[in-house]
């Protein structure tokens, strides 16, 4: 984890193209905390499933975005049991065969934090205000949305949408964080 200073910054856009939540830009005051440099990844997840027996949401809806090799080989032999298949393909449209390599990429920032936006959106623990519903912010944006946003939304800073906290999709991630952590001399 690197510890973050906290501080005051201007969050969001006036921009006349702001849209998905940017806006308007407003002061924000955040205390500081610390923050993985890498979002959670497959192989991190993986090893918790097993390690746990965690019974994941492929299991519970159908394997529609899980690879064979991302669980147990008990969980896999109980394939029979669950609905739909395993993807067999992988046509290495990002460069990569399977997962890219996390820091396939260069940090995003000054603090050396990795995929902050375009690889998946990533959870917080901010509630996005709607029309009656208990939403969180996602931030960031994924590897399916494009920078002017002609598929999906913009891929840039200030793009944020609200989803429920029960939401599931192949394009969803997180990163953890804490109130204390390690600072980056020390990593």
């Amino acid at each position: 984890m690197v510890q973050l200073p906290g501080g005051r910054f201007l969050m969001g856009t006036d921009a006349p193209d702001g849209r998905d939540g940017e806006g308007p830009a407003r002061e924000v005051t955040v205390k500081p905390f610390a923050i993985d440099v890498f979002p959670v990844t497959n192989k991190d997840f993986r090893e918790f499933v097993r390690e746990k027996k965690y019974r994941t949401e492929a299991e519970a809806f159908g394997w529609s975005f899980v690879f064979e090799d991302f669980v147990s080989p008990e969980l896999r032999d109980q394939g029979n049991q669950m609905p739909g298949k395993f993807p067999k393909g992988d046509e290495a449209e990002d460069g990569f065969h399977g997962l890219s390599p996390v820091n396939a990429f260069p940090p995003q920032n000054n603090y050396g934090l990795y995929d902050l936006m375009g690889n998946v959106w990533e959870w917080t623990a901010s509630t996005y205000q709607s029309a009656g519903q208990d939403m969180r912010v996602l931030r960031g944006a994924s590897w399916i949305d494009t920078a002017d946003g002609s598929a999906n939304h913009r891929a840039r800073v200030t793009t944020r949408m609200g989803n429920t906290p029960d939401s599931a999709s192949d394009n969803l991630g997180f990163r953890c964080a804490s109130s204390t952590g390690r600072r980056k001399e020390d990593l």
